[in-house]
């Protein structure tokens, strides 16, 4: 059980693994304003980044649940780099089958959503955590423009049109989940360069590192053909946002 080696290899830089930079990950702990020993379960972590920094920052404690070894390992590195291997713990596993032992405050899934079947279902998955007054933090897509035809879906990774619905229309779905808005935080087209580009950068290093891996003709054609991806589709026509949310 573990992701693709493509995907790590694709992020091995980073530490967030989402169009998220640092300094937005750090406004969004600050618009929460969570008190000290505020517990977080965070499923699909990857690296650790945000229970780790939110542990130093907010002192909070928590558990990371991921599906790649590799993740798992860098994000029990980073806690003791920040001094925090006491306040927070990591678990490799199936994060689409993960519910707390005890309820938490906060609970999140940042961009992948993938685990629950969708929102909706990461929704359902989240609450099974939550205890009452807590928390969800969702990280999803939206349309930033209207696709305007099949080439554009797919270079965004969609598998249809409607697999994304516009910022308005995604914010009236929390609603009908029964959820309350209470914040959010935007990715910016700054924010999508620093992820997606790092990526690159990641490819190209470990493409001269390994030019006979059985993976290098796969990583080449991808590195030939994303950055004009991302110029052309994805930086214009898709957003990208963490919403925080609260049962009705």
């Amino acid at each position: 059980m573990d992701l693709p080696r493509s995907f790590t290899i694709r992020e091995s830089s980073h530490r967030i693994h989402s169009p998220f930079s640092p300094e937005k990950l750090a406004v969004l702990g600050q618009a929460l304003r969570p008190a000290p020993g505020t517990r977080i379960l965070d499923l699909a972590c990857g690296t650790g980044e945000m229970l780790c920094t939110w542990a130093r920052d907010h002192r909070l404690t928590g558990t990371g649940v991921d599906i790649s070894t590799v993740f798992i390992a860098s994000a029990e590195a980073r806690a003791i780099e920040l001094g925090v291997a006491d306040r927070v713990c990591f678990v490799h596993g199936d994060a689409s089958g993960h519910v707390a032992d005890e309820p938490v405050e906060i609970a999140a899934c940042i961009g992948a959503t993938w685990i629950g079947g969708g929102m909706p279902g990461t929704v359902e998955l989240l609450r099974r955590s939550l205890g009452p007054g807590g928390t969800m933090l969702i990280g999803e897509p939206y349309w930033r423009r209207e696709p305007p035809d099949r080439a554009t879906v797919e270079a965004c990774h969609a598998t249809d049109r409607d697999d994304f619905r516009p910022l308005p229309e995604l914010i009236e779905q929390f609603g009908e989940l029964g959820c309350d808005v209470v914040e959010m935080v935007l990715a910016d087209r700054d924010s999508w360069d620093r992820y997606v580009a790092a990526q690159w950068l990641n490819i190209r290093r470990w493409l001269d590192d390994n030019p006979d891996d059985e993976l290098a003709a796969d990583m080449r054609a991808e590195l030939t053909v994303a950055p004009v991806q991302h110029v052309r589709y994805q930086r214009e026509y898709l957003g990208w946002g963490v919403f925080a949310l609260m049962d009705r």
